[in-house]
């Protein structure tokens, strides 16, 4: 179960819990130093799960229950910690991405509503506490194991202490490198983009809702948001739209920014620290039919010059690829999941997914129309396959990494266990008789 689907599931307990009050006689089952687990966060935990369709060999309500426990036990310590803390910015942050989830999952805000049966305000209100008490034991984790490191002699000892089955087996992996082009804007589309954004800032400026502006008009997918851009810092901004952000007084509006995105104009909503949140209009300037021909022709007229060897991939990466990630190293794509050169076949996007499987090591591919994941901007690109490493059982010649983040992840979680043994001890820790016959996995809840 994915961590992101786990604390989906962890709020629509907390959430529904709150419907489910009329339902379910509460009481509490559990209390973890000052922190309580209810009978209605079990119940509504396992109905949530069992409409899931998940399924266990033991006692599901046991299972929660420990879950439940870990969590609290964390939250217990990390309230005692004076290095460990949680803003409300922080929460409200959160809150927002988690909102998001709901959407994409029940495709509209009041399609969300009408599922809680409840207005966003009071969503909110239910997650508030449960958000900030996640945040809390994921700190608490990290602290935990932050120091733990593996070194290539541990990683070597463990792969061959491994049994057969133990071993994990690789996926089909491939290496590829790419050059891309971008369409050509002519000057008249660009001013006329610009031409809107400054009619837009002057209605604002004139009384209008910079938020109700963005849904009507912005194509950044914060529209939704009325354009919000939750809490980030330079580095995870494009560096023009940064500056001018930055820079902004009160609730001044910008002027318009070009970025590799578009062209915005952008409000500042507030400031924590080096952190900033934002909202902004953003409109795309559309390419004509003509640039996407000429952008097409010059691609393939390249691919073929590489085919018959007048200019190598590597340099005409170097020379041609507007991709600025991959232009300086021959083209080479790198997983940002991993930050090597392989990628298995769910880990490269779609339209390279359809190509790729079916190509000769070193064939060029025909130019195809993609979307850049960057900028989110229509690109034609043609991929090299450099390697294909055919699906095997791990080994430490060629999958080291693998084999060292997998013993890692491992010490770590060992680390963990340890560390929720010995605090079992050190805090009051009382839980209902009605638990009192659960198989836990840790021995001392029940004192």
């Amino acid at each position: 179960m994915t961590r992101i689907f786990v604390t989906m599931m962890l709020m629509l307990a907390v959430i529904t819990g709150a419907n489910a009050q009329d339902k379910v006689i509460d009481q509490i089952v559990a209390v973890v130093g000052g922190n309580v687990i209810l009978k209605s966060d079990i119940e509504n935990m396992n109905i949530n799960q069992q409409a899931q369709g998940i399924t266990t060999e033991g006692d599901m309500k046991c299972e929660i229950l420990e879950d439940f426990l870990i969590n609290k036990l964390l939250v217990a310590e990390a309230e005692l910690d004076t290095l460990i803390s949680v803003t409300p910015s922080q929460v409200n942050q959160q809150m927002d991405a988690q909102l998001q989830m709901y959407m994409q999952h029940f495709g509209t805000e009041s399609a969300v509503e009408t599922y809680f049966n409840k207005p966003i305000a009071s969503i909110k209100s239910d997650m508030q506490e449960a958000i900030r008490e996640q945040l809390l034991s994921q700190q608490m984790r990290s602290k935990i194991v932050e120091n733990v490191t593996v070194t290539p002699s541990e990683v070597r000892y463990h792969y061959r202490n491994l049994s057969n089955e133990e071993i994990p087996t690789i996926p089909t992996q491939y290496e590829y490198a790419q050059i891309t082009v971008q369409p050509k804007v002519e000057l008249d589309e660009e001013n006329r983009v610009k031409a809107k954004l400054r009619e837009i800032k002057k209605r604002i400026e004139n009384g209008s809702s910079f938020a109700a502006m963005a849904v009507i008009y912005s194509e950044g997918p914060s529209a939704k948001d009325g354009g919000v851009i939750g809490y980030s810092g330079r580095a995870q901004l494009d560096p023009a739209y940064a500056s001018a952000a930055f820079n902004l007084k009160g609730d001044k509006v910008s002027n318009v920014v070009k970025s590799a995105f578009g062209f915005h104009i952008i409000q500042m909503v507030d400031k924590q620290g080096n952190k900033i949140q934002t909202r902004h209009i953003l409109m795309k300037p559309k390419v004509s039919v003509e640039a996407q021909e000429e952008a097409y022709n010059r691609l393939d007229s390249l691919a073929n010059l590489i085919r018959t060897d007048e200019i190598a991939f590597d340099q005409a990466a170097q020379m041609f690829s507007f991709d600025k990630n991959t232009r300086n190293n021959g083209g080479i794509a790198i997983n940002a999941n991993t930050m090597s050169s392989k990628f298995s076949i769910e880990e490269v996007d779609a339209d390279v997914s359809k190509i790729i499987t079916k190509m000769n090591i070193n064939e060029i591919s025909e130019p195809f129309e993609t979307i850049d994941m960057e900028s989110q901007q229509q690109v034609y690109k043609i991929i090299k396959l450099l390697k294909q490493i055919d699906s095997h059982k791990a080994n430490l010649q060629n999958d080291y990494q693998t084999l060292a983040e997998m013993y890692l992840a491992k010490k770590k979680e060992q680390v963990l266990q340890e560390w929720i043994a010995e605090r079992q001890s050190q805090t009051y820790i009382r839980i209902d008789p009605t638990y009192a016959n659960c198989n836990f996995n840790f021995d001392n809840w029940i004192k």
